[in-house]
């Protein structure tokens, strides 16, 4: 009979075995990782969030879109820098410096604190018709880039067509227009010694976040109804703002923003200046992939509340095609809210608008987000007077 013997192999052999074996596990969980990456990174997928352990799960409550909300913010903040903690807010100490009165309006120029060693200059555009027993709607109202900064929308120049602020007034909005850090009469250092900001577009948001906390604080204002309102800068500037503060209850923007993969082609040094997110830069190499938001998410972390966008098909800075993209994504999350997905007159809390012209904001399509304004906050007064 005939027996086979097995011969034992090298050792050498085992040992290369083990070590396949390790490296094709160690290839198969950096893969399975950057699968998971490529996952977390599409920005255009709302409804899924992921838990502590990282599992990821459907959208299907206000609850789980709240959890995905604080994330978005989280986000943002890893670009932007942190939100400077509401319990450190100092006295606003607003200080009038000159109060000038028109036929319908009073257009006072102003300072506000927004923390220790600051000031931010604004114009505060008051109806006379506004009055303790006669609150009106609000807004706060963002200049796009351009060196006069509030004294555009405030009408005193600049192009007529971005004269909103004023326009805004007359129709019986309280309106406050500040300046962004470095334009009008904001002098700032972006890179001064000890500042807490890793970012201008950070800077902002607290600045504007203080500017609602001085709306709220007029007797003539009606809190539960303050709005926000910008054109490019100031258009994302608004929207930026109104994720970190829930007070905002509508945001008009113009030309204001696109998707990063369709801003440029995905070119992102515009977005990467001191004066707005250097860490678009610094860390994330101007690359759409790498940034961990995205606009498909501070669209949607806006909802409920209204947001009317006029993105103009000829915009060469904002790609309509890629607000379009926005928007549909964007909508499954306003369809969450059912109850508050339109107004009780049918006017859309989700509202774009695609006029034929370029990068500008139309006397048409002002009118129209004039009176979608009207409406918004019309149906939030009958809210507020049901409740």
């Amino acid at each position: 009979m005939q027996i086979a013997i097995n011969q034992p192999r090298p050792r050498h052999w085992s040992v290369l075995a083990i070590w396949m074996s390790m490296f094709g596990r160690l290839i198969g969980i950096i893969v399975g990782m950057m699968l998971g990456t490529l996952i977390a990174d599409d920005h255009s997928q709302l409804l899924v969030v992921r838990d502590a352990a990282g599992m990821e799960r459907p959208v299907k409550t206000k609850a789980d879109w709240a959890e995905r909300v604080s994330q978005i913010r989280s986000n943002m903040q890893r670009v932007m820098g942190p939100l400077p903690n509401a319990s450190e807010a100092v006295p606003l100490d607003l200080q009038v410096v000159s109060d000038v009165h028109l036929a319908n309006v009073s257009r006072k120029k102003i300072y506000y604190r927004p923390e220790a060693g600051d000031r931010v200059p604004a114009w505060l555009l008051m109806p006379h018709t506004a009055t303790g027993g006669n609150k009106k709607a609000a807004m706060l109202c963002l200049h796009q880039t351009t060196k006069i900064g509030k004294d555009e929308p405030a009408g005193l120049g600049g192009l007529e067509s971005l004269h909103y602020a004023q326009e805004l007034a007359e129709r019986g909005f309280v309106c406050l227009v500040p300046d962004y850090p470095s334009f009008g009469d904001y002098d700032y250092d972006f890179n001064r010694r000890g500042s807490p900001y890793a970012s201008g577009s950070m800077k902002a948001i607290w600045n504007n976040i203080r500017g609602i906390d001085l709306l709220a604080s007029l007797p003539e204002v009606d809190a539960s109804r303050i709005g926000a309102i910008g054109h490019s800068l100031g258009g994302h500037n608004a929207l930026f703002t109104a994720v970190f503060d829930e007070r905002i209850q509508a945001v008009v923007t113009s030309c204001g923003f696109t998707p990063f993969h369709d801003y440029y082609r995905g070119n992102l040094m515009g977005w990467s200046s001191d004066r707005y997110m250097p860490r678009i830069r610094s860390l994330y190499e101007n690359h759409p992939d790498k940034v961990p938001f995205d606009f498909y998410e501070v669209i949607a972390a806006i909802a409920p509340r209204g947001v009317y966008s006029c993105s103009p098909i000829h915009d060469s800075n904002f790609d309509v095609v890629g607000v379009r993209k926005v928007f549909e994504k964007a909508d499954g999350v306003y369809q969450l809210f059912v109850d508050a997905n339109a107004t009780k007159d049918g006017a859309p809390r989700l509202k774009l608008s695609t006029p034929d012209a370029a990068h500008e904001f139309p006397r048409s399509e002002r009118e129209a987000a004039y009176a979608w304004l009207d409406k918004v906050f019309q149906a939030t007064a009958t809210e507020q007077k049901n409740d």
